[in-house]
C-alpha cells in the first residue's frame, strides 16, 4: 500500500494571519524555515507533534490545516 497523500492549506493561513512569512511561523513551530517550505510543497509530511503547533499558531482545527482527498480509497 502507497503513501497516503496529504494535502495543506499552511500558505493559505500564512496570508491569512498578517501574512506571516515562512520564517516567523518556523521560529513559532521550532522548525527551519526549509521545513515549511517543504511542508507547503507537500514533499514532507510533519509529525503529529509538529501538525498539531502549525494549527495552534492559525488557532485552527487540525483539519482545516491538514487534511486527505478521497479519504475513502485509504478505508
Amino acid at each position: 500500500m502507497g503513501k497516503i497523500p496529504i494535502r495543506n492549506n499552511v500558505r493559505k493561513l500564512r496570508f491569512n494571519h498578517n501574512e506571516m512569512t515562512q520564517q516567523q511561523l518556523a521560529e513559532k513551530v521550532g522548525v527551519t524555515r526549509q521545513t515549511i517550505v517543504s511542508i507547503e510543497k507537500e514533499k514532507y509530511s510533519p509529525s503529529l507533534e509538529l501538525a498539531f503547533r502549525i494549527a495552534f499558531v492559525f488557532n485552527s482545527p487540525l483539519e482545516e490545516v491538514f487534511f486527505v482527498e478521497n479519504k475513502e480509497e485509504y478505508v
